[in-house]
Parts: C-alpha cells; structure tokens; sequence
C-alpha cells in the first residue's frame, strides 16, 4: 500500500510539474492573456455600394450572376457556429444591402447580385434555433470571444463548437417537425417576397446534406416555381442518404408539375464518390441511375468557399493551372485527404463519355457553375471584404490565420478556405421561368467571384459570320445562335469531321486584366480511353 501511496505522489508530482511547465508556456505565447490582434476592428462595406437595376428580355441574352448556394441560421451547422440572421436578411445582402455579421461588424457585397437562392439544410432545418444547444455561442457574442478572452480560452470555445458538428454532422437530436414546417414555410415566403421579376430573381431552394462517413454527397435543390409549385417539406439525408433516393423524389416532383433540378456541390470532398462509375452501395452505375444524373443534374458547382471541384494536378499534370484553390481535407472529423479521382468534375466528364462508349450511358453531361456556400447570410465573394463562411471558424482574420488560436495550422481548415464563387447564367431575362430554363440547358459557366462574361459557340460552320464584325454586334451573336450552338448544347449531326468555335471574354469592370482564354478538349481514342489536352486560343 505505501509502494502505491509512493507512486501516486510521484504521478502527482510529475503531473504538477507539467501543468506547471504548461502554464509557463502558454503565459510566455501569451495564451493566457488577452489576445489584441483577435478583436473585430473594421466594418466591410462597399466604397461604391450600387443599386439593382432593370433588366429587359434580350433574344440574344443577357449574362446574370448569381449565388444558387448561401445559409442562414436556419442551417444547423450555421446556427451551432454563430450566425443568427434569417433567409429575409440573406436577400438583403444580394441585393446590396448593409447587414449584421455573427461577429457584431456591418457586411455589404460590392455589387449587388442578379439572382440568388437560399439552400438551408434540410436536415434539422430551423430546429436548431429551438434547442438552445450547449456551444459557446449560444451564451455569448463571437465578438465578446475575441475582444476578451485568451488563446487557450478562444480555442477551447472553438474545438467545443467544431468537434460537436464533426462528430455529429447535422443532428441535433431535438426533433421538431412543426419548427422545420415553420422554417421551409418561411423560406418560401421570403423568397416570393423579394422576387421581382426582370430586377432581382430569388428561388425556392433547398441543400440535402447526405455525408456518409464525412464523405461530401451534396446537392443543392432549385425549384423553377414558387408557392404552391414546391413541396410540402424538403427531402432530407433522414429521408435517405442515397442520392439515387432523392432523385427519384425529384423525379416524381417534376412529374407532379414541381419543377425542379439538383446541382452537386463539392465532389473535390467527397473521397471519390460524386463522379465514379458505382452507384451508392458501390455496385455498377444502372442505366436508369446514369439517366436520372444526366436528366436532374444538368449542372455542377465547380468551386466555392471549400475549394475548387474542376480538376486536379494528379489528374491534370499537364495543366499549369489545375492547382488553383485546391482544397482535399474531407469533412470528416479528422478531415482525411483521399486520393482525387472520382472527385472532380472534369474527370467526370472524362468518365462519363468511357462509359458511353462502354454502355451507352452518360451521368456525366453536365455544364457548370460557382457558388459561395456561404453561410452568414451572405455570398463571401469579395477577396477584399472576405467576411468568412462561418463565424466561430473564419469570421475574424485571427481565426481565419490561426494567429488567435492553440492550433497546428494543418488543423485549422478555414485556412485553406477562399472566398466563394458565382454562377454566371445566360438568360433571355431576369426571371425565374427564363433563368432555370437556361440552367437546365446548361448555358453557364463558373467564376471565382469575379463577373467575368464569356460567350462560347461550336458549329461545322461559321460561314455566314462577318469576322471583321465585333461580337459584341447583334447581327455576330444572331449569327452564332443561327448557325451554331451554345455552349451545353449539342451539335445535332452525324458526320461532323470538324468543327469551329466562337469564344469571346470580357474582364470584370475594375477588376484584373484576362490573361488568357483556353480551350480544354476530351476525347476518346479507338479504345475507348479518354484522354485531354489545353489550347491557348488567345
């Protein structure tokens, strides 16, 4: 008993020396004290805040940017890490208005969107806001965090917050069926409220979070009508966490009369489930799965907050741009990196034109677009006025750069975080009818955040086009919509030996100048095998 009773005062004693020696270290990093480069300093508001404008129907089109992806607190993961702002709030700020961010500073978009959509979780979706749940922030304000606790303090309140969501993704364990009702009743009146057709278009929307051990099966859900042309509650990952399950839904929906598409988000985490040959269960993709993919799926969201879902430097070694935004941590807890194929969209479409050849199908015909994924009621699009994805985690350049935290850089995922992206769509209008149409015919294209406008046309022949002509002239696009096809669409002929392209670019006003435009061309060789290669055209 006193060899026991010895060795338990040698533990404790070897024990008081290393929280000791712990102290010291952190008093002399300063985790003890007050952390002053933390605190909230400045508003992020636009120098030259600009109004919506009217729009008129255009037959050769005019391009709208947009944000098809934002959250608000409505959003369980949202709600855990701050955010208290509501869907009314999230249109606001897309039309270019000043709101609260969670951290307690002012938020306004440079230029004000010409659509947007509010994608809540569907899981748990408002009943979050209900269960007053034990996180750091349900008690206190992020900006009270920053301006007066320590490093140990403020990292303490982060892993609490972020471990929760980690380990329990997007259950809340509080089951409130009238509360998730009230949240989709209200998101579907908000958005009829700020639809102002040819001004400013909102969509009835939601986001299935399917997220089988951590790997990222999202899709967005867009909903071509409002108030009596959607659902009575939204599919959930609790519904199913097959996405074949939920196209399915969506397909009886737009049976129905609902009309409705799905976009895939985030195939770059999804450890090389969004874009394989398999289906869920890991079995052969069925013919009848590969249709409803083509059919409901007519876009995908290439990049974002969380990285960029195109293509990959394995994947794409000899394009020189293909490490751009590259961020592979899934959203597991410990965040592993999967090896990238079956999780970018360009290898998609690769895939899908090998299993046309092998089966004669094809999941993967799809266009693109960006988005933000932010969820701050906002679209975190302005590199300069980077207000963060989500308040507790990126909210505050401290957190964001890891400088007010106890962490290894490796785990502070925001940091490899940038802002978001935006859906850029060409429409005959601004309207709802007009812009989900161009959508499903895949007439888009993704940017980074900036608004820069591109025209693409393939024809066997541009013949009847004047090239001395500038193509911003009516007669040019007039022309290329006659004697070709946009881009998504396909070139109906049998024996097309060669074909000719129109491309066009324009840089964002006050923005960078273009570098460049390149063409990246698939193709199959007699095998079977796909292959691609980058062209510089200007």
């Amino acid at each position: 008993m006193k060899a026991i009773k010895s060795l338990l005062l040698i533990f404790s004693l070897l024990l008081g020396i290393c929280i000791s020696g712990l102290l010291i270290y952190l008093l002399q990093k300063g985790a003890l004290s007050h952390v002053e480069d933390a605190s909230i300093h400045r508003d992020y508001l636009a120098d030259k805040p600009q109004s919506l404008h009217e729009t008129s129907a255009n037959p050769i089109k005019n391009v709208y940017f947009g944000d098809l992806h934002i959250h608000t607190s409505y959003s369980s993961d949202a709600y855990l890490m701050g955010v208290r702002t509501l869907p009314e709030d999230a249109y606001r700020f897309a039309k270019g208005e000043v709101i609260e961010h969670a951290a307690g500073y002012r938020i306004q978009i440079s230029k004000p969107l010409d659509f947007a959509a509010v994608t809540d979780h569907s899981e748990y979706l408002g009943m979050m806001r209900l269960s007053h749940p034990d996180v750091p922030l349900e008690t206190q304000s992020l900006q009270n965090i920053l301006d007066n606790k320590n490093k140990w303090q403020i990292t303490h309140d982060y892993l609490k917050t972020t471990l929760r969501i980690a380990k329990h993704y997007f259950r809340s364990f509080v089951i409130d069926e009238e509360a998730s009702q009230t949240a989709w009743q209200s998101t579907i009146e908000v958005a009829e409220q700020n639809y102002q057709p040819n001004v400013f278009t909102t969509f009835v929307a939601y986001e299935w979070s399917s997220q089988p051990n951590g790997d990222n099966l999202h899709r967005n859900v867009i909903y071509r009508g409002g108030d009596g042309q959607v659902p009575e509650r939204p599919f959930s990952a609790l519904d199913s966490e097959n996405p074949e399950d939920l196209l399915h839904e969506l397909k009886k929906q737009n049976e129905q009369g609902m009309k409705v598409l799905a976009i895939p988000h985030n195939g770059n985490l999804s450890n090389g489930r969004m874009y394989g040959k398999e289906d869920f269960n890991g079995k052969p993709m069925s013919e009848s799965y590969a249709r409803l993919r083509a059919e409901l799926e007519p876009v995908n969201e290439i990049f974002q907050v969380k990285g960029a879902s195109e293509t990959h430097p394995i994947l794409s070694n000899l394009d020189e741009f293909a490490n751009f935004e590259i961020f592979e941590s899934n959203m597991s807890a410990f965040g592993e990196v999967a090896p990238p194929q079956g999780s970018y969209a360009r290898e998609a479409l690769r895939v899908g034109m090998e299993m046309f050849h092998e089966k004669g199908i094809n999941p993967y015909k799809f266009g693109v677009i960006g988005s933000s994924d932010g969820h701050n009621s906002s679209s975190p699009i302005d590199e300069d006025k980077f207000h963060g994805k989500l308040p507790i985690m990126d909210g505050a350049a401290s957190l964001r750069m890891n400088t007010a935290l106890l962490l290894p850089d490796s785990l502070n995922r925001a940091r490899s975080w940038g802002s978001g992206g935006l859906a850029a769509v060409w429409a005959t209008e601004n309207t709802r009818s007009a812009l989900f149409d161009a959508i499903n015919s895949k007439e888009t294209y993704a940017t980074s955040g900036t608004r820069i406008k591109l025209r693409f046309f393939a024809a066997e022949n541009f013949e009847g086009i004047d090239k001395q002509m500038d193509f911003c002239e009516e007669a040019v696009l007039q022309g290329a919509y006659q004697h070709g096809v946009p881009m998504g669409a396909d070139i109906e002929s049998e024996n097309v030996k060669q074909l000719q392209f129109l491309v066009w670019a324009e840089k964002d006003e006050g923005h960078a100048n273009l570098d460049r435009i390149q063409i990246i061309k698939l193709w199959l060789d007699e095998k079977g095998q796909s292959h691609e290669k980058v062209f510089n055209v200007a």
